[in-house]
C-alpha cells in the first residue's frame, strides 16, 4: 500500500482512518451565500491549503475543508479530485453556483496555476492574481486542468467551478508574509464579486 494515492473514495478512506484523530472535517455555510471555498487536501495534506481558503470564504462564502492530523504521513489521506467524494462536502457544493478549490502543488516556484470549467470566473481570478503581482497561468489540459465534471470544483449546480493549485513555493512564501497572504486572498475574493455587467 505504499503508492501515494492510498485511499479511491472518501469510504475507503473511513474504514482506516478516524475523524477528529487522523483527519477533520469542517463544513460553515453561509445563509443566501451561492459560492463554495474548498479545501480537499488542507492540514499536513497540502499546507495552508485550508487557512487560504477559510480566509477567501470569510463571512460571506460557504467554506468546506478536509484536513491531515497526522503528526506524519498525511499524504496517505489524499483522495484525488475527482474521486473526492465526502458527503458533507457534496451537500454543501451542490446548490452553489460557484465553487473556487484550493489545492497545494509541489514544487519552490512561487506561481499558482488555475484550472477548473468555469471559464469566466477562472478567467478573472487569473487577472485579479496578475493584477495584484502573482505569477499566474491558465492550465485547461492534464492533471492540473480541473476539467473532469467529477472534480470536487465541478460539482455545484452549474457544473463547472475553478481549481487553485498553489505552488509550495508560493505557500511558503504566504505563511512568512502576511501582506503577500493577504493580497492574495483580497485578489480571488475580488474576482468573485459580481461584474457589474451582470446587473444589466
Amino acid at each position: 500500500m505504499s503508492h501515494e494515492h492510498e485511499y479511491k473514495n472518501f469510504e475507503a478512506l473511513r474504514q482506516n482512518e478516524q475523524e477528529d484523530v487522523d483527519f477533520s472535517v469542517t463544513a460553515r455555510t453561509v445563509a443566501g451565500s451561492t459560492v463554495a471555498i474548498v479545501a480537499p487536501h488542507g492540514g499536513g495534506i497540502e499546507p495552508l491549503t485550508a487557512e487560504l481558503a477559510e480566509s477567501i470564504a470569510g463571512t460571506d462564502h460557504n467554506y468546506y475543508a478536509f484536513n491531515g492530523l497526522k503528526k506524519q504521513g498525511n499524504k496517505v489521506l489524499h483522495i484525488t479530485s475527482h474521486r473526492f467524494d465526502e458527503e458533507r462536502a457534496l451537500i454543501l457544493i451542490e446548490p452553489c453556483e460557484k465553487v473556487v478549490a484550493v489545492h497545494g502543488l509541489a514544487g519552490s516556484a512561487r506561481s499558482v496555476q488555475i484550472g477548473g470549467r468555469d471559464a469566466a470566473l477562472r478567467g478573472r481570478i487569473h487577472e485579479a492574481l496578475q493584477g495584484a503581482g502573482f505569477e499566474s497561468t491558465v492550465v485547461t489540459e492534464g492533471a492540473y486542468g480541473g476539467m473532469e465534471p467529477l472534480n470536487i470544483c465541478n460539482r455545484g449546480s452549474t457544473g463547472a467551478g475553478v481549481q487553485l493549485e498553489i505552488q509550495a513555493g508560493l505557500r511558503r512564501l504566504m505563511k512568512e508574509d502576511e501582506t503577500k497572504y493577504a493580497s492574495f486572498v483580497e485578489a480571488v475574493r475580488s474576482a468573485l464579486l459580481k461584474p457589474p455587467s451582470e446587473f444589466i
